[in-house]
């Protein structure tokens, strides 16, 4: 089998990075060893493999920073209305290559390195390292040397992993194409000291590790602690003829770290600014004696707790008191941060130079990115109220005005309801205002419809019961003037459904805004062969203009595309297998279907749908091994929240059907099932190139959009799925004929739901349902523990809410399809050019655009900021 070629070996071919100037190159190499040699090593002889990783941060980093100033400088002197982006997660991954690319240093970066690590300083002609110093030169060891390549040199670099999943990502992807489209826009979320957990898988089981992803230092934030602000919590309310005060309150102060956000090669380098708390100085001390100060120092950390963690949730609201902290942090901190922004338009100056809030709303529009930052809404009218004297029914104009919300899911168990008993105590001033917003709020519904008490009650931001609540759902679409779903049939069921009452009387507010994903990182980045073979047929325009992909369209036929675009995949699959086989030590077909099930481990995400496939075609083999199969290898990837057992018990299923099925003899490479270990941004970047088959398959009407059916449509693989988030407008695109779907619609799940549905209906009926049914719930693929899977058969049998069985039978006949199409490699190859033609609609470029022109009111600028060398003007 040939050697796939490396990353950096592809790069040397490409034409998308165009040719680097050997100016570049020297530059760059010079940069590299100067801080090889003082940044990092110093006094010591030999530089480790981290100091290689670096040194080239650093070195990329010198290119940002003069663009990062000029860009704000820009800003300054313009005065644009400023985009907010408040987000508690934001799923960075890796920030290297991401930098190189959209900065166009790629090539140079990687031949300057690659002239630096392939020769050691003895080697005839090589290019010398870093010298002219009075100190001993410096050994830079080849690579070779220490057993590394350039790729294992970026694998170094750890995913900066804030975030759980879509929403995350999401809001990283947004960041680029904002930047991109020369918004001035800030991204502001909390700087967790522990992002999403590590994931171990030990006998089968998840096992949970920190993750300590600055344990090595971070080379693209920089500490701003000269803009440090005090955030409140606790205390009490004191009415005063001057007005309202919050006093006696606890304080923990936010220290800004800003990241820079390049745009794709437009000299734009916007901020993502994350929060990080700091106790002050005199934190409880004054509570104690001078007996009492070692307590009083570690009790530092009480407020320090703050921004420690990332909750590990994903579609699933934990009331804990630390997480509301969370939520107010990031918010008290950038609404600060904001007016101060304001008031001080001028470059340079730090004096206010507005004091009238009336054009707010013109200068600044906060996005809520789910109801995690909803209490903006409340803190903006507490400072404009009771800070800024601004009258009541003005401030409620200006908030409304200036915010929008964005919904994420559907799905109850995820919306945040918190108990009033928690707000009185750590927001006692923000609980009297949401009453007020209510009591405003629930007059206006009254007089529309007098006498509609249900209607009140439906409609009230506050929950009455035993448990007294606020529903932030209900308080981000009240104090917003947009409110939007993420994809086209989602929007329609908050309409419908979820905020129906809301619709009916601000209908003019809903929007639809479809989720996208950045064309740098999902298609340069990670795909550098199939991005070369694209710029070959149609240019690079694409990568700014992802609509401009349908110039793809004529050449479906064209028989040199179709050589490529699978000699492509063939490559990644190469190069994935071997990933696979050192990781896992199982043998992989690459010639086999790379089936591919990679997202949050949800029952929502119906993992278990696959579970019971993988058993059928396992069983078939069994049956009659001697018929002609086509070999399948399955992978099923991503992380469960630690507190939900049944996802748990989901990958102990995925891994105990993989140890059956991959150490049968008489299946062979004819199938085999790989749980993919810690799921994170980067190995999706790994696995995603790779996939033959893209696997969207949770129940119709529960999933809002989804972004990774878009990651595979994009890298040329089909997708099988229902008709549910964003698969709907994928189908539309490329037409449903060039997708898999099967299942029930939205309104055949309703319909079930109205009649009752009976999954001992599907098991009694279906003979394979029944047989892999009967061999999880016997033991079979646990003989150890034959009572291990017993919850799942339980819930499945009993109480499954998102209907398994009544799609099982639609699933495995249209998976018959999938094999019936594989086996024709030139008809599939062209199917994958379609779906890659036609995924230009999902672009975040496309989105941001449509969120810029339809709710916040400004317009994306292709101005092309001039770079750090060359006069401004």
């Amino acid at each position: 089998m040939a050697k796939p070629l490396t990353d950096s070996e592809k790069r040397k071919q490409i034409s998308v990075r165009g040719i680097a100037g050997l100016g570049d190159v020297a530059e760059v190499r010079k940069s590299f060893n100067r801080h090889l040699h003082f940044t990092l090593v110093k006094d010591r002889n030999v530089a480790t493999p981290r100091d290689y990783f670096f040194a080239l941060a650093h070195t990329v980093r010198d290119h940002l920073v003069g663009r990062w100033i000029r860009t704000q400088q820009h800003y300054y002197e313009r005065d644009p209305k400023r985009i907010y982006y408040l987000s508690l997660e934001f799923y960075m991954g890796r920030t290297l290559q991401n930098t190189m690319v959209n900065l166009g240093l790629q090539n140079a970066c990687d031949e300057a390195i690659y002239q630096i690590l392939k020769y050691s300083p003895e080697t005839p002609g090589a290019p010398r390292p870093f010298s002219g110093s009075a100190r001993s030169e410096l050994f830079i060891l080849p690579l070779s040397q220490l057993g590394l390549d350039l790729e294992e040199l970026e694998e170094i670099e750890e995913d900066a992993g804030l975030g759980n999943g879509g929403l995350g990502r999401l809001a990283a992807c947004f960041l680029d194409s904002m930047a991109t489209l020369g918004l001035a826009a800030y991204g502001y979320g909390i700087r967790y000291e522990f992002g999403i957990f590590n994931q171990k898988i030990v006998n089968g089981w998840q096992v949970e590790e920190a993750d300590d992803w600055l344990r090595y230092g971070n080379p693209w934030e920089k500490a701003r602690p000269e803009y440090m602000l005090p955030v409140h919590f606790y205390g009490r309310v004191e009415h005063t003829p001057e007005g309202v005060r919050w006093l006696d309150t606890q304080v923990v102060l936010a220290m800004p770290y800003d990241t820079p956000v390049p745009g794709y090669r437009n000299n734009t380098v916007n901020t993502m600014r994350l929060w990080s708390a700091k106790a002050p100085n005199d934190f409880k001390l004054h509570d104690f004696n001078v007996g009492g100060y070692i307590e009083a120092v570690l009790d530092r950390n009480l407020a320090e707790n703050i921004s420690r963690v990332l909750y590990p949730n994903d579609n699933f609201f934990e009331g804990k008191e630390l997480r509301l902290k969370q939520e107010y942090f990031v918010v008290a901190a950038t609404l600060q941060d904001i007016i101060r922004r304001f008031k001080s338009s001028k470059f340079g100056c730090r004096d206010p130079v507005r004091t009238c809030f009336e054009t707010f709303p013109d200068k600044v529009a906060i996005q809520l990115n789910d109801t995690h930052p909803a209490l903006a809404i409340p803190e903006l009218m507490r400072i404009l109220v009771d800070v800024e004297k601004v009258d009541w029914d003005k401030a409620w104009e200006i908030t409304k005005k200036t915010c929008a919300y964005t919904n994420h899911t559907v799905l109850p168990e995820a919306l945040e309801r918190w108990p009033v008993s928690m707000f009185e105590k750590l927001l006692p001033r923000h609980l009297e205002i949401i009453y007020a917003i209510n009591q405003r709020h629930l007059d206006h519904v009254a007089s529309l419809f007098p006498g509609d008490v249900d209607r009140l009650r439906r409609m009230s931001v506050i929950e009455e019961g035993d448990c007294k609540r606020i529903n932030m759902a209900h308080l981000c679409v009240i104090g917003s003037h947009a409110v939007n779903g993420v994809a086209r049939i989602h929007s329609e069921i908050v309409k419908q459904s979820v905020f129906k009452d809301f619709y009916e009387l601000e209908p003019e507010k809903f929007q639809n805004k479809t989720n996208g994903i950045t064309p740098r990182r999902w298609l340069l980045l990670c795909n550098p062969g199939l991005a070369d073979t694209i710029v070959e047929k149609i240019g690079e325009g694409f990568l700014t203009d992802l609509s401009q992909l349908k110039k793809l369209l004529p050449l479906v036929n064209d028989e040199a595309l179709i050589r490529d675009v699978a000699k492509v995949k063939q490559e990644n699959k190469l190069k994935f297998s071997a990933f696979l086989e050192k990781e896992y030590k199982v043998k992989i077909n690459p010639s086999s279907m790379f089936d591919v099930h990679v997202k949050r481990i949800h029952e929502y995400k119906r993992q278990l749908l696959n579970c019971l496939h993988i058993i059928t075609l396992y069983n078939r083999i069994k049956k009659d091994p001697t018929k002609a199969f086509v070999p399948r290898t399955v992978m099923i990837g991503g992380k469960a929240a630690p507190g939900y057992h049944m996802a748990k018990m989901i990958i102990k299923l995925v891994t105990s059907i993989g140890n059956v099925v991959n150490h049968d003899p008489v299946v062979g490479d004819r199938l085999k099932v790989i749980f993919l270990e810690n799921y994170r941004v980067s190995l999706a970047e790994k696995v995603i190139p790779a996939a033959d088959l893209s696997q969207q398959i949770s129940t119709a009407g529960t999933e809002a959009s989804g972004t990774g059916n878009m990651k595979f449509m994009l890298n040329g693989a089909l997708t099988i799925g229902t008709m549910d988030g964003a698969n709907v407008e994928m189908a539309e695109e490329a037409g449903a004929e060039n997708l898999f779907i099967f299942g029930m619609r939205v309104e055949d799940v309703e319909a079930l739901d109205r009649k009752g549905y009976n999954a001992r209906e599907y098991y009694d009926r279906l003979p394979e349902l029944k047989q892999a049914m009967d061999q999880i719930s016997s033991g079979f693929f646990s003989p150890k523990d034959p009572d291990c899977f017993r919850d799942i058969v339980n819930m499945l049998l009993n109480h499954d809410r998102f209907k398994v069985f009544a799609d099982y039978e639609a699933y495995v006949a249209c998976q018959a399809q999938v094999d019936q199409l594989y086996r024709n490699p030139r008809e599939w190859t062209k199917k994958v050019i379609r779906n890659i033609a036609c995924s230009g609609k999902f672009s975040s470029d496309r989105t941001i655009t449509e969120y810029a022109r339809d709710i916040w009111g400004v317009e994306p600028s292709d101005l092309q900021i001039p770079p750090p060398n060359l006069p401004k003007d």
